[in-house]
């Protein structure tokens, strides 16, 4: 007998692009995250001992730092392991597909949230005309982790008001 081809779906698809984004994002922040470590740390070290001189040290530091927020918090967006207030909302509405609406209405609100931060965002770093001081790097280098890390919320958010809608319409009660 020949085997079936397994034709992969686009949810299979979706969930490759969904690990890699996930990953991709990941590694940057924790890589920042090392490096912003091995960077602070060499420059206390510097202070004590002058054998170095460290000038370009802010315009790495800003750098990494702004990666590993942006990128971190696009990652947790992904996961939904960001900061919440817990789950609350079930002693007050005991109505499980009244949640559920609650929840959608909710993540309308993100979404305008992650609309208006990517606009804004995507919008500065296209006006940002000038470069860093030692390096000559551009500020659009700079700033582009904010509309990156606001589209990949988007559409995560985008994502998870589908999912919601679809929970609410399986729902019977």
């Amino acid at each position: 007998m020949k085997e079936a081809l397994h034709m992969p779906s686009i949810g299979d698809l979706l969930r490759v692009v969904d690990k890699i984004v996930f990953g991709t994002l990941k590694t940057i922040a924790i890589v920042s995250f090392f490096l912003l470590t091995i960077l602070i740390t060499a420059n206390v070290f510097v202070r004590f001992v002058p054998v170095v001189s460290l000038h370009w040290f802010d315009e790495i530091i800003e750098l990494l730092f702004a990666y590993m927020v942006f990128y971190g918090a696009a990652a947790l967006w992904i996961t939904k392991e960001h900061f919440s207030v817990g789950n609350w909302i079930e002693k007050i509405i005991p109505d499980v597909r009244l949640r559920r609406v609650y929840r959608m209405f909710l993540e309308l609100l993100v979404l305008i949230f992650a609309v208006i931060f990517f606009y804004y965002s995507l919008n500065l770093t296209i006006a940002a005309r000038d470069v860093t001081n030692v390096f000559a790097i551009p500020k659009k280098v700079l700033y582009a982790c904010l509309p990156i890390s606001g589209m990949v919320m988007v559409v995560y958010t985008i994502r998870d008001i589908y999912i919601e809608m679809c929970t609410i319409m399986k729902s019977k009660t």
